[in-house]
């Protein structure tokens, strides 16, 4: 119930960046490959971004 004011942290962030950045790449592939690929990417960076802040 005291969660609902809860800050979220910054990995928690990414995470969410980087779900909502796959199943736009995921969406895409039927559609525009490039642009999927391009999705992927960023979702790779965003990826890399989280395990950085794990090993700290």
């Amino acid at each position: 119930m005291f969660g609902i004011f809860k800050k979220k942290s910054e990995e928690d962030k990414l995470q969410d960046s980087y779900k909502k950045l796959m199943e736009e790449a995921y969406k895409l592939q039927s559609i525009n490959r490039s642009d999927s690929d391009k999705k992927y990417l960023e979702a790779d960076n965003v990826l890399k971004k989280i395990e950085s802040l794990k090993t700290k």
